[in-house]
């Protein structure tokens, strides 16, 4: 327990920059051993910057490291299923981006892969570890609000994503990349499955979006089992700055979980009262990436359970595509359409 946790990370985009970053200097639990990218300059000039002994263009380098015990993967989604699988095979504890995949085919081999290697999977869903959620889900396992009866939530970036990323392909669509924050909230807040999803959605804001058949709007309407409603809105283009709301109305009260200011400021003059916006993503959820971080370097090192496993991020993903499919087809479709190893659409 008193030894620091050997780890890797294997793909070094934005969100493995963000955990490189936090493994070597603020989570004291863990040493970052070997960092992993295709491309040879990221991966050496990581290395580099943070002071990690060894890099690679080939993750399985890292996986063959008797010394790591664990891996952060982070590289593109369509990747997940082939990277997660070598990890369970090699017996590394895992922890894995969201989406798990693109396809719930992918995700039950990467589960079976799991539960043959024995290994312990965490799913990165950071919203579960932001304070303002945490306090959320506390309230209404304390009854504050009775009965959870409607759940709303908005995630809105600021900007278009670059093309290559945006490919459905690659990081599954706007609904199955940024609405899956939202469906695994719903499940975790109300502490039930969604039964129905109907979506609606279009490229209104960016036009080129359409060349890699991607959209950047998407409203997503579910009934959950036990007949409370929701509604998750997802958009590219709050130019205005990063939206990230949630609220849940119960049978005794309500809450509102977000913020629009970033600096606790108001300009004050005859013209208008203004303040900032929250800009992006790690001015808003920086915290909540470092204690998933820490959360996860913890559990390993003794022995516990993953605060969200591998059926939590299945059942989100699940949600996603059939919201996906419900928008590509125009009609409500039910959870239940859904068998093991069903493709998207």
């Amino acid at each position: 327990m008193n030894a620091k946790l050997p780890v890797g990370v294997i793909g070094l985009g934005r969100m493995g920059q963000i955990y490189s970053k936090h493994l070597v200097r603020r989570v004291p639990q863990a040493r970052l051993v070997s960092v992993a990218d295709v491309i040879e300059e990221v991966a050496e000039k990581t290395a580099g910057e943070f002071g990690v002994e060894s890099w690679t263009t080939d993750y399985h380098d890292v996986l063959d490291s008797e010394e790591i015990e664990a891996v952060f993967v982070t590289s593109p989604t369509n990747t997940h299923r082939e990277v997660v699988g070598a990890a369970a095979e090699a017996g590394k504890a895992i922890f894995c981006e969201k989406p798990i995949s693109l396809s719930l085919e992918d995700a039950d081999a990467m589960l079976d892969a799991i539960e043959r290697g024995g290994v312990m999977f965490q799913a990165g869903f950071m919203r579960r570890f932001d304070a303002g959620y945490v306090a959320a889900k506390q309230q209404i396992e304390a009854g504050v609000i009775g009965k959870p009866t409607t759940f709303k939530s908005i995630g809105r970036d600021p900007f278009c994503p670059d093309l290559e990323y945006a490919k459905p392909s690659v990081g599954g669509g706007l609904i199955t990349d940024m609405a899956i924050h939202d469906f695994d909230l719903g499940r975790w807040l109300m502490g039930d499955e969604v039964r129905r999803v109907s979506s609606e959605g279009g490229t209104l804001a960016f036009p080129q979006l359409n060349t890699v058949g991607d959209i950047d709007n998407a409203v997503v309407n579910m009934l959950f089992e036990e007949g409370a409603i929701g509604n998750v809105e997802v958009s590219r283009n709050a130019l205005y700055g990063y939206d990230i709301r949630t609220e849940v109305l119960g049978t005794e009260g309500g809450l509102q979980i977000g913020y629009y200011r970033q600096t606790p400021l108001l300009i004050m003059t005859k013209e208008a009262i203004s303040h900032d916006m929250v800009p992006y993503i790690m001015e808003r959820f920086g915290n909540a990436y470092l204690a998933q971080t820490r959360d996860f370097v913890d559990r390993v090192r003794e022995g516990r359970e993953p605060a969200v496993g591998g059926k939590d991020a299945r059942a989100a993903l699940e949600i996603s595509l059939a919201a996906t499919k419900s928008f590509h087809e125009g009609r409500p479709v039910e959870l239940s359409e859904y068998r093991r190893g069903e493709s998207p659409v």
